[in-house]
Parts: structure tokens; sequence; C-alpha cells
């Protein structure tokens, strides 16, 4: 078997909804045109050899029965979506994988969504398995959770597979499955763009710290004797006894008030309001769910001084990217700016670069996918 199918497949960025999508509350992602590339070839031997652009990275086998604990590392997420597809009965032949990234390592813009994801529209277009866009991401959310061990939500699947240029998402995580709507985005039209700055500081879900939050938001909303912690009402954080529940859940409240917030800000257009909100959406992840770190609220609070209109922490948390909403012309200002503070620091160079809001996954022109709506 030679045929290559090859996917491009975007990261993505959280404009706000941190932390909501397990919840049960609503979130904003959009998809960004930085890419992953998965290219996916058929072997008829079960074997599953794996190759990525990651410095030092080698090549890496398992077989098509591989389970959960038998690999490690940059690779258990392609073992993940194997191991997914097969625990879902979509029986696989084996396959030559290589991977190629342009998002910056370890940045919280969704390399392993993209990466999972693209694995699974390869092997889906390759193998003739019949799944549209949001079985895959299904699949793939599954991957991360039981097989990497990382209890995500469904957010960022669904926003690398379904995102929209020039649009973002928002998704409703209360129902399942979860509907979306595209919500134009017509800042550059105002004379805005969004930047990213990539902190550089360590960013792994995997730890632990991730899950701790999200098991404290379970504690919480049995405690309220709710299903879902974003229905919780407005006496929730008086009901609770726990100090550190009650800034978890008053974390949750205000950010779904948030996300209504910037919806209907974009909508009309009223940029300064969205700022400002993307920065009180920073206050809340720093203060009551603690899950900002130095990097992150210093490449926010330069952003500010160099004039963004607001900035704020984007992803898991725990290092990774923040955000900011800046005119074009104040770019290279925000870019002077956070890294003459992490030079005062010594921390290692930070990476600003501006993004668009991207279409989301799509086979390479020269191949023929059959990945549906």
């Amino acid at each position: 078997m030679t045929d290559v199918c090859r996917w491009d497949v975007p990261g993505r960025v959280n404009l706000i909804g941190e932390h909501l999508d397990y919840n049960g509350g609503p979130v904003l992602p959009m998809a960004i045109d930085r890419r992953v590339t998965v290219k996916a070839r058929l072997r008829e031997d079960g074997v599953v050899n794996v190759w990525t652009d990651l410095p030092g990275a080698a090549k890496e086998s398992f077989t098509t029965s591989v389970r959960p604990g038998e690999v490690d590392g940059w690779a258990s997420y392609a073992a993940a979506m194997i191991w997914s597809l097969g625990n879902a009965g979509h029986s696989l032949s084996g396959a030559d994988l290589v991977i190629e990234s342009a998002l910056p390592s370890g940045a919280g813009l969704s390399s392993s969504a993209a990466t999972t994801c693209g694995i699974g529209a390869a092997l889906n277009q390759a193998q003739h398995l019949g799944l549209d866009r949001t079985q895959v991401a299904q699949l793939a959310q599954q991957a991360e959770a039981e097989f990497v061990g990382v209890p995500v939500g469904l957010m960022d699947q669904l926003a690398v597979l379904h995102g929209q240029a020039g649009h973002a998402l928002l998704i409703d995580t209360s129902q399942q499955p979860h509907p979306f709507e595209a919500v134009p985005l017509t800042w550059d039209a105002d004379g805005l763009t969004l930047v990213v700055i990539s902190t550089g500081a360590h960013h792994s879900l995997a730890a632990g710290e991730y899950a701790a939050r999200r098991e404290e938001c379970e504690q919480a909303a049995a405690e309220l004797g709710l299903d879902r912690l974003a229905d919780a009402g407005l006496d929730a954080t008086v009901r609770l006894t726990d100090e550190t529940l009650k800034a978890r859940t008053r974390h949750v409240l205000t950010e779904t008030a948030r996300v209504r917030g910037a919806v209907n800000a974009i909508r009309r257009g009223a940029w300064p309001q969205l700022g400002t909100i993307l920065t009180a959406s920073h206050a809340s992840l720093r203060d009551d769910f603690e899950v900002s770190c130095s990097e992150l609220d210093t490449a926010v609070e330069a952003a500010l001084e160099a004039g963004a209109l607001g900035a704020r922490m984007t992803g898991g948390g725990f290092g990774g990217s923040a955000i900011a909403l800046v005119a074009p012309e104040k770019v290279q200002a925000v870019r002077d700016r956070v890294e003459a503070r992490y030079l005062d620091r010594r921390w290692a160079r930070p990476e600003v670069f501006a993004v668009r809001a991207a279409d989301g996954a799509h086979p390479a022109p020269s191949t023929d996918a059959r990945l549906g709506k």
C-alpha cells in the first residue's frame, strides 16, 4: 500500500471560557493559522511506525493492539488514537505516520488535539472508516482522556475539526453532542489583531494539576447537588464551606457570564469591552482557579502596558500561552515589552506572533478525503 493521505489540522486559541468545557459551560475557541500536518500510509502487518519533527525524537513503533501504559512520551498521543479507534470497533491494518508541527512546543495551542484528530482523519480516509468530524473528535477526546490520562473536555477537538476561517465557535458543552455556532470575528476590519505570546514555560496538563482542578469542580457540583458546576446559582459560593471550592465555583460562574458578554461584544464590535472581559478572565484564572504562573502573568501585564485592549492566558494553564487584542501597529511594542520583562527575569525569550481564525482540519489538495461534515 503506497497511497499517502495527508491532513493539515490547525491549532486553536480559546478566546474565553477556560475550564468550562468539562463543567457544562459555554466556550469560544477558534482554529488558528498554525497547524500540525499528519501523513498516513497503510500497512498490512499490524505495525504502526511514527515519526515526528520534534527535536531529538526518534521513530517509535507499536502494534495496532496497543494498550494504555505501553507507550509514553510524544508517541503516546499517536498510540492513544490507534487504541481509541480500535476500542470503538474500527479495525486497522497498520500504518506509517509522519507528524510535522508548526505550533510552538508546549504552548497550550492544542497540538495534542491537532495530532490525535489529524491521525483520526487521515486513517478514516485511508481505511474508509466512514466517520464524520464529530465522531473523530469524540474518539480523539477519549484517546487523550483514557489513554494519555488527561481528562480533557471536547472543546479542542471540535475547534480543530469544525473551525471556520474568520469565525470563532460558540460551543454549548451542557448538551450531548455539543451544539455549536460560528460567530463572525470582525476585529480585522476595525484595525485590530489577535496576538499569541508563547511563554516557553513548561506546559504539561498530564502532571496532575489539570486533573486536580477537574476533581475540585466535580466535588463542588456534588456538594451543590448538581451534575454540572456551570448550572450553579448565584448563591453557590454562599452554600459551600470550603474556600478552595468556593473559589473554583466563583470562576466557573463568572467565566460563564464573561463568555456571554464576550459574544455580545464581538457581535456589536465593542472591542474595548471585549478587551476588559479578556483581562477579567485572566484575573479569575489567576486568583480563583489558580492555573496561571509568573510567566503568563508577566506576559499579560506587559501586553497591557504596551497598549493591548485586553489580554489573558489561554489553554489549560500552568504555562503555555497568553493572548492579547491589539492594534497591528502595536504588535511590535507588545513584543518588545514582553521580551524586555522576560530578559529582566532571565527567562527564555518568548515567541510573539499574530494569528487569524482559520478553517478546521482539511486534506491536502492531492488527496480525495471522505471525512463528512
